[in-house]
């Protein structure tokens, strides 16, 4: 296996696990916050508008075919 495939592989994971981390982080705010059903479904739509966005921009940047610098 080459570095490069390793970096992809680690990137996609590190990616994924980043990604589960900041939806603990919401549901313990939500939870810590008795925020309620619907202050929770808020919390996640407003703060996970943030890492959609991230993840978004991460998938368009690798259909265009554009590197992020280095």
């Amino acid at each position: 296996m080459r570095l490069a495939e390793m970096e992809a592989i680690a990137l996609n994971v590190g990616l994924a696990v980043f990604a589960a981390f900041i939806f603990f982080i919401i549901y313990d705010l939500a939870k810590k916050s008795n925020a309620g059903k619907f202050g929770t479904a808020i919390l996640f739509f407003a703060l996970g508008l943030g890492l959609a966005a991230f993840l978004v921009k991460t998938v368009v940047v690798e259909m265009m075919g554009g590197h992020t610098g280095v």
